[in-house]
């Protein structure tokens, strides 16, 4: 039995720690850690966890701590995980890796020299309908890989304030599942360059503050393939996540509008539900990428989302945050530094 600390228990801090607790077998969580959270002795209570600390950084001296699990801010992450490293804790970490793409490299360098884990959050490539079309795409189906598209659009209606909303966000926070997903999907090449447009059309008020909600990304592989990615904070339906890779021989898409199967026909026309959120519409994906990771740490030989992986999205995202802001394509060298 491996022994896991959680640190952040935010939003998605807190399904971490349910699904941790009570769904992934092989591990104990043992430690809660938040410098802020107002409930964290409370959940810690409520899902019998033995302890909680408001000291993230005390985890890394706890001798009986295996590995750790962060969902705390990005800023954060670094410092993080260059102390578990340096600890002997194998880590996964919730995306971004860290702000800066030579702070990702940091974090990258700090558990590559300690020989730990470093298991990155890309949820979406355990979901199943991802899962199945990547093995789809490996295996030839679709043949020489021309095209692919990932949309996220955020279930709305959008009520963040837009001034507590960091720069580039829906780039380094949204759609950079959607690059780990393109990159994935399209094995074996490296994005070249990308091409971005975003703008503040849900809450045009906040446009002259620098707020971006919406964006579209066009990326260009070394293979010729083109990749086109798309985010909105406010799709009023619910949480809408589809791709697709169109190839020589064919295509396969991935991910549903409908919540359920069930349609309902009346005098008004065909309907079905679509609302949902990441935690309730990819709570599986989530639990399986955290058995995948107990499973690592019991020494099984398995593929996961790994730091290199992460540092190919956040590329990717750095250079689209300068294509929209210089409104120019912008080589993939260029914010490789």
């Amino acid at each position: 039995m491996k022994r896991i600390a959680l640190i952040g228990t935010g939003r998605i801090g807190t399904h971490h720690a349910r699904t941790l607790a009570r769904e992934v077998a092989g591990i104990e969580l043992a430690v809660l850690a938040d410098p802020a959270s107002p409930t964290l002795e409370r959940l810690a209570a409520d899902l019998a966890v033995p302890a909680a600390t408001r000291d993230p950084l005390s985890v890394a001296a706890d001798d009986s701590i295996d590995a750790v699990v962060i969902a705390s801010p990005t800023a954060t992450h670094v410092e993080l995980i260059e102390a578990f490293a340096a600890a002997g804790k194998d880590i996964f970490t919730e995306k971004p890796i860290a702000l800066t793409v030579a702070d990702a490299k940091r974090a990258i360098a700090a558990t590559d020299a300690a020989g730990v884990v470093l298991q990155v959050g890309f949820n979406r490539r355990f979901a199943e309908s991802w899962t199945r079309a990547e093995q789809l795409v490996a295996e030839g189906a679709v043949g020489r890989v021309q095209r692919l598209h990932s949309i996220t659009r955020d279930p709305g209606p959008y009520g963040a304030d837009p001034a507590r909303v960091p720069a580039g966000t829906i780039f380094t926070e949204t759609l950079i599942h959607d690059f780990d997903i393109l990159n994935w999907f399209n094995a074996g090449s490296e994005p070249v360059d990308v091409y971005a447009v975003a703008d503040a059309l849900v809450r045009p008020d906040a446009k002259d503050t620098g707020f971006q909600d919406s964006a579209v990304v066009v990326i260009r592989y070394a293979n010729g393939a083109l990749a086109t990615a798309e985010a909105s904070f406010s799709a009023m339906y619910g949480y809408d996540l589809r791709g697709e890779v169109f190839g020589s021989a064919g295509m396969v898409q991935m991910g549903q509008l409908a919540a359920t199967a069930a349609r309902l026909y009346d005098a008004a026309g065909g309907h079905t539900g679509t609302a949902g959120t990441d935690t309730s519409r990819f709570h599986e994906a989530y639990r399986t990428e955290f058995q995948t990771f107990a499973d690592v740490l019991h020494g099984a030989d398995t593929d996961y989302p790994e730091g290199t992986d992460g540092l190919r999205a956040q590329l990717v995202a750095t250079a689209a945050i300068r294509s929209a802001a210089e409104g120019r394509p912008v080589r993939i060298a260029e914010v490789d530094q």
